[in-house]
């Protein structure tokens, strides 16, 4: 199964021919990831001008207009300690 390249909030072009008319702005907001539907990723997008969502596969994004979703890069050194400390646990006697 493929995982999700989007993430909820990501700005997102779709392919021409899915908003049923060549005038209407192609770019839509992620609301929330779907699970999968037989190995393809799915999303809610919502259009600005729009109050309701629509249900797209990954196969409906246009990938080369869409802007790249950069997460940004966890520095990771060697020194890197663990989010959980056991040594900072306090337990009751």
């Amino acid at each position: 199964m493929s995982r999700p390249n989007y993430k909820v909030g990501d700005t997102i072009v779709l392919k021409s021919g899915l908003t049923r008319t060549a005038k209407v702005e192609k770019r839509c907001r992620i609301a929330s990831v779907l699970p999968n539907d037989h190995g393809h990723v799915q999303y809610r997008v919502q259009f600005a001008a729009e109050n309701f969502e629509r249900r797209i596969t990954e196969a409906d994004i246009h990938v080369v207009e869409t802007p790249s979703a950069a997460s940004p890069e966890v520095a990771t050194d060697g020194a890197a300690e663990p989010w959980l400390k056991f040594s900072g646990i306090r337990t009751g006697k």
